[in-house]
């Protein structure tokens, strides 16, 4: 279906339709992802999935000083936030391998812009 400007609706549905799987495709293996964040040279560690889903915190017994609980909270804080981090960078490894198609200025419905 082309209209007077030459634009193929078809087609740019298409092209949404592909995205549209890609994109659940690089969400299903981002999510099968495990990620363990640490802290304190790895006596607090966390495990996440990729999809955000926080697993399981380990803390190391010499970590734990019940006189200095505020170290334990920030070493816990630490691999929480390293493991975010991961989460971040796993996303944009996963989202930029796509290989979306170029749409322009979706064949001048947006005006001359």
């Amino acid at each position: 279906m082309t209209d007077d400007a030459g634009f193929d609706l078809g087609s740019l549905l298409e092209q949404a339709q592909a995205m549209q799987q890609q994109m659940a495709a690089a969400q299903e293996q981002q999510a099968a992802q495990i990620i363990t964040g640490s802290a304190g040279g790895g006596k607090v560690t966390v495990e996440v999935s990729g999809a955000g889903e926080y697993r399981k915190v380990s803390i190391a017994p010499d970590a734990i000083d019940v006189d200095d609980v505020e170290l334990l909270e920030e070493l816990v804080l630490a691999a929480l936030r390293d493991a975010s981090a991961q989460i971040v960078e796993l996303q944009e490894q996963t989202m930029g391998g796509m290989d979306l198609p170029d749409i322009g200025d979706l064949g001048g419905l947006l005006g001359d812009g």
